[in-house]
């Protein structure tokens, strides 16, 4: 009786949220949402022994792509070589992950492995070989074992299918250290036609965007130019992965690809308007739900703690506001122990880089157990202690920041830091 009763408590917010999102729908799966588009997971043996350990993203028709890649000056081969390929004027068929192993810091041999994967994707698939993206995750400093990546190449391309359950075996393939798989999928009217935005995306440690280890991979069957793509992309992810933090570490191979293929054959979005801006909302919706997930499993988290930031003076102060808080350890920590000391977040405010009079600030601990004010004009406010930690103990957090100087805001995404995070990381190698 009490699983039906949570079924339809589910089923309602779910309801609501769809409600919430107007004409964007939820839909199931992940990269296989979108029409026409294929995908894989195999076990390779490259480090692991005993999981799926690369996997496949494929469109018979070439797609237009965008990318984002780590800002770290230390950029894996697998970098490298997509962002000469995403800035180039070519299209994209394949994108060909493995886990385990980075191919970060591994030099010419690296760079070239990358070009032996692809050469191996494009003979299994029939395709050219510039039009095959790579991705890897893992342990950085490692050589790829070639001659399993290669065998793993030619189990992807034979497993491939266009089922939820191969997008459900490639987005299990690219995990590392993360707990969960992490897939979404929205649909929304375009032009008369049903366009489907769908992604994957995996990441637990090394998690700092400044574009996270992140990988993130989204394809729509959009039909539209690749200079409107990339600029979607690069003006969304401001407010999605770039809002994450987990560590403060950026990593070497963060990468974040759009595959659009066209198939839903709505009229091309060559221009900015309605349904361009129908679409990147679709694809916003994606992004943020994949970045929240990377969030809430970050390694060892006990909660997701989020971080809004309203009536500030600028968008771009919000956003430096709501960073700070969630990437302060001491704040984190206060959340894993269910401690309701708002003074660390005051004070990750006060160092963000942006002046404001503290004597305005509110603060308030909000989630599905309570909505409490803790700090009001720079000091405490009067509340329980009981209450602010029932609402610490949720797994979902929401400290809700009140600059009271503007009407911008933000919203930024991490986790409690607890002590399994440092058991995760100090064994991480072996």
């Amino acid at each position: 009786m009490e699983e039906m009763e949570e079924m339809e408590e589910e089923g309602i917010e779910e309801m609501e949220e769809m409600e919430e999102m107007g004409e964007i729908r939820r839909a199931a799966g992940g990269v296989t949402a979108a029409g026409g588009f294929y995908a894989a997971g195999a076990e390779a043996g490259v480090k692991y022994k005993d999981r799926k350990d690369m996997a496949l993203i494929y469109s018979p028709a070439p797609c237009v792509c965008a990318g984002v890649y780590t800002s770290n000056v230390v950029k894996a081969a697998p970098v490298l070589w997509d962002r000469e390929i995403t800035s180039g004027g070519g299209k994209v068929q394949a994108v060909v992950v493995n886990s385990g192993i980075a191919n970060a810091c591994t030099g010419d041999e690296g760079y070239r492995y990358c070009k032996e994967t692809a050469e191996a994707a494009a003979a299994a698939l029939g395709i050219e070989e510039d039009a095959v993206l790579i991705a890897s995750t893992g342990v950085i400093g490692m050589q790829l074992p070639m001659e399993r990546i290669t065998a793993g190449v030619k189990l992807l391309a034979e497993g491939r299918a266009d089922t939820k359950e191969a997008g459900d075996d490639a987005a299990h393939a690219i995990m590392t250290t993360d707990t969960v798989d992490k897939q979404a999928a929205v649909r929304v009217t375009i032009g008369g036609k049903t366009v489907t935005v769908g992604g994957m995306c995996k990441g637990s440690g090394m998690i700092h965007p400044n574009m996270c280890t992140m990988l993130a991979f989204v394809t729509t069957d959009v039909c539209i130019t690749k200079e409107l793509l990339c600029e979607a992309l690069q003006t969304d992810v401001r407010d999605t992965f770039n809002m994450v933090s987990v560590d403060g570490d950026t990593s070497t191979n963060d990468t974040l690809l759009v595959l659009a293929n066209g198939a839903a054959g709505n009229p091309t979005i060559c221009e900015k308007g309605e349904d361009y801006a129908l679409f990147c909302r679709a694809l916003h919706a994606v992004n943020e739900t994949l970045a929240r997930k990377i969030a809430g499993d970050g390694e060892g988290a006990t909660a997701l703690f989020e971080t809004k930031v309203i009536h500030a003076a600028s968008k771009e102060d919000a956003r430096k506001l709501a960073r700070s808080v969630i990437c302060s350890n001491l704040t984190k920590a206060a959340i894993f122990g269910h401690d309701a000391n708002w003074g660390r977040i005051l004070c990750a405010l006060g160092y963000a880089g942006v002046p404001f009079d503290p004597g305005k600030v509110e603060l308030r601990f909000q989630n599905r157990a309570g909505d409490l004010l803790i700090c009001r004009g720079g000091q405490a406010a009067d509340y329980s202690e009981e209450e602010a930690g029932r609402i610490l103990s949720e797994p979902e957090v929401t400290v809700l920041v009140d600059m009271k100087m503007g009407e911008a805001s933000a919203c930024a995404w991490g986790c409690d830091l607890s002590y399994d995070y440092v058991r995760i990381n100090a064994d991480y190698r072996s």
